[in-house]
């Protein structure tokens, strides 16, 4: 009883201290989308530049995942978090000063070698900062298929994953708040990296890593082929075969690339086509509306992990099968929103997206967390994501050369778009209806 009752305060305690760490990434990472605008207009920096470096940093930072799945799951989760975020709040404070260094090196206040050099520093710092950035999202992930066990994952990791929606629409709040009233685009970066700070102290003081850290026995029933040959070699071939050659893995590193080009269009330029076009919002309500979007994200995702264990039995990837195809129809909705519509109806619409979108979202790790076991479900988090982080491609590159391109005409089709993209992802989702609950070696 002791154990259990134990057992039961750190797994809690964990998953809380994790959720308060990872959303403090976010801080130090969307904060760049609400400083593009003023950025824009100040240094008259192009969309086409901005979406280079969105599709750069987003490279990255999916290579960064990728790399820090496998460091992961051999780290210390604890060190492995507070690092990754101290170096992120490090950068942003120096990108408060990029217009300063670029001045310093060019000796010139404006001027196109003022702004290349600016764009520069940048894009520097910005792969620097998501380098790190990918230190966030593995070792949260390893602690929790550590501590949750299979038939509750998809429940509590769901709840984790509204950390996702906590930083990105704090973020989009404070930043709004900040470009509305302050004007100034540094503090984008400096006050969300002081918050971020805070985040870096308390995974310190109050994050542990595995069961068998703090005295506990680890998780029942969840036996793989390396409890008994945990070698290196091993180790490799394990993940070789349950990740790199696993048709699961790849079917939902492919749903949810595709998923990402969705989010990421919504988050990266958001705060940028709503305050523009038909939509014409200002720098609050913009920042109000991202927030919404993650708000209903939140309650999407609990609904999404408290369905998939109760009425799904396990089996997430035929509910996000469903939401993915209901997304679509939503964004479908707002396109064919004839002009003069109330602004209500698009946040509606647009909060009922979100409330689907980020159910799958939340789901996809657990899913393959379940089938590759905890053994390796941070390396499966990293290929996955990825994958995820090539859907930057088009939301960077692709929709700033759009943009410059086609103007208004393209964002007025963009949520048309998406829905087209929403359904691909929910076509992946429907190969996997049948696959098995999870992959562990379970007694006959």
């Amino acid at each position: 009883m002791k154990t259990t009752k134990s057992f039961n305060y750190w797994q809690w305690r964990v998953i809380i201290c994790t959720m308060i760490g990872y959303s403090m990434f976010y801080f130090v990472r969307k904060n760049f989308s609400f400083a593009m605008p003023v950025l824009g207009q100040e240094y008259g920096i192009t969309d086409s530049s901005f979406g280079i470096i969105l599709t750069l940093v987003g490279l990255i930072y999916g290579v960064s995942k990728f790399i820090n799945g496998f460091i992961a799951d051999r780290a210390n989760a604890r060190w492995h978090l507070a690092i990754g975020l101290g170096v992120c709040v490090v950068v942003n404070f120096i990108f408060g000063w990029s217009a300063d260094l670029s001045h310093l090196i060019t000796g010139k206040a404006e001027g196109p070698d003022f702004v290349n050099t600016m764009v520069a520093i940048m894009a520097v710092l910005l792969v620097v900062n998501n380098i790190f950035q990918g230190a966030g999202f593995a070792p949260c992930n390893r602690l929790l298929v550590h501590w949750v066990p299979p038939r509750e994952l998809a429940t509590k990791m769901c709840i984790w994953n509204v950390s996702h929606s906590i930083g990105a629409g704090i973020v989009a709040v404070v930043c709004g708040a900040i470009i509305g009233t302050i004007g100034n685009w540094r503090y984008t970066f400096w006050i969300p990296a002081a918050i971020a700070f805070g985040g870096v102290v308390f995974v310190i003081a109050t994050l542990r890593d595995t069961p068998s850290s703090v005295g506990l026995p680890e998780l029942p029933d969840t036996k793989t082929e390396l409890d008994d040959n945990d070698t290196p070699a091993a180790y490799r071939k394990f993940v070789i075969n349950k990740v790199f050659k696993n048709p699961v893995v790849w079917a939902l590193a492919l749903s949810d690339m595709f998923l990402y080009v969705v989010r990421f269009a919504v988050l990266d330029w958001g705060p940028k086509f709503l305050q523009q076009g038909e939509s014409q919002l200002s720098p609050q309500l913009a920042g109000w509306v991202i927030a919404i979007f993650e708000i209903a994200g939140c309650v999407g995702m609990l609904s999404a992990g408290w369905i998939t264990d109760h009425v799904f039995k396990g089996k997430g990837q035929r509910l996000c099968f469903f939401e993915m195809i209901l997304t679509a129809v939503c964004l479908l909705a707002i396109h064919l929103l004839p002009a003069g519509t109330s602004p209500v109806v698009m946040l509606v619409l647009l909060a009922m997206a979100g409330f689907l979108l980020y159910g799958p979202q939340a789901l996809v790790c657990v899913i393959s967390g379940k089938n590759v076991t905890k053994k390796a479900a941070s390396a499966a988090g990293g290929f996955i994501g990825l994958f995820c982080y090539v859907s930057v491609i088009f939301t960077g590159v692709g929709i700033g050369f759009l943009s410059d391109t086609f103007g208004e005409s393209f964002w007025n089709n963009l949520y048309l778009i998406m829905a087209g993209v929403a359904v691909v992802s929910g076509l992946f989702m429907a190969v996997l209806w049948n696959i098995k609950d999870d992959g562990y070696v379970h007694e006959s």
